[in-house]
């Protein structure tokens, strides 16, 4: 009888230990983020990495949160986003009504939040006094129509800038030749500073803010002033952006595919409200609504000479 109880417990204890195992693994697998707490993945168009960086430090620093950043061209930033293993971006681009009905068809309806005006800029070597260009004839370039300049330098050829251009010239892909390829916005820049003739594409945030690392690089080169449809040649400053001057501006979107209520919504609200404007003001971009500003007015002028 002794022996069966024995038995009897052991049994019961193996019991529920199993069943406080299976809950607490349930608990861990069904837990997720909310909006201001837990941790997230964030793909991140490469050409947008200064002023997302800025954002997210901020961001976690503000709450109890853990954000990934995953650098990647905008073309993997969309594959990714579409195989649902990251389920929020920062682009320079909506979704296209093909890519957001395939979100559709999973029960997802992708919430896109714009958030800032950042520019495609040309960059030149500092030493050719070469400052201004034309929209055209980079869109003949590419179409092989014109050789003013020695060549185009790209971050990557499936980067957003350079899908940008190829959509002006109406073609499908860079051309082979005049066209050269690097991984990143830094590496573009390195090598116009140390080359004559050759023209760099890269995000305005980069110039803008560079690493310590790169401010020697950026002295050695010139932000091109573009003439577009008008014959004015314009710089891209955070004026020109936010009046819609700059013939290659373009809105910056965080695109959320989480479809639940997640960091993925804390993060949209923080960078489109005040203080996430604040941070693009800062940066040299083009926020999409200026901050409020706070002016103390005094009911009494004082005579400081008393």
């Amino acid at each position: 009888m002794i022996k069966n109880s024995s038995v009897w417990v052991l049994f019961m204890t193996v019991v529920i230990f199993v069943f406080y195992a299976c809950k607490k693994q349930e608990e861990s697998t069904n837990e997720r983020d909310t909006i201001v707490e837990g941790k997230m993945a964030l793909l991140v168009d490469e050409a947008l990495v200064p002023i997302v960086e800025d954002q997210v430090q901020v961001f976690e620093n503000t709450y109890k949160a853990s954000i990934a950043m995953l650098p990647l061209s905008e073309k993997e930033c969309v594959s990714s986003l579409a195989k649902g293993k990251v389920k929020v971006a920062v682009l320079s681009r909506k979704l296209s009504p093909v890519e957001e009905s395939y979100f559709k068809t999973k029960n997802i309806v992708p919430r896109t939040t714009a958030f800032a005006t950042d520019a495609i800029a040309f960059i030149s070597k500092k030493s050719t006094h070469d400052t201004l260009i034309a929209l055209q004839d980079v869109v003949a370039f590419i179409q092989g129509k014109n050789k003013k300049f020695k060549g185009l330098v790209f971050d990557n050829p499936n980067s957003s800038a350079a899908r940008m251009l190829c959509e002006k010239a109406k073609v499908e892909e860079l051309p082979v030749s005049g066209t050269y390829s690097f991984k990143t916005n830094d590496e573009v820049i390195k090598y116009v500073a140390e080359n004559e003739n050759m023209i760099g594409v890269v995000g305005l945030n980069w110039i803008a803010q560079p690493k310590p690392s790169m401010q020697a690089f950026v002295n050695q080169v010139s932000v091109m002033s573009v003439r577009g449809d008008s014959q004015e040649y314009v710089y891209p400053s955070q004026d020109n952006l936010a009046m819609q001057k700059y013939p290659l501006a373009r809105d910056l979107y965080l695109i959320n595919c989480q479809g639940y209520e997640g960091l993925g919504i804390g993060l949209a609200s923080f960078m489109a409200g005040e203080k996430g404007q604040r941070i693009v003001l800062k940066s040299g971009l083009s926020p999409i609504r200026i901050p409020s500003r706070k002016i103390n007015i005094r009911k009494q002028i004082e005579n400081e000479s008393k």
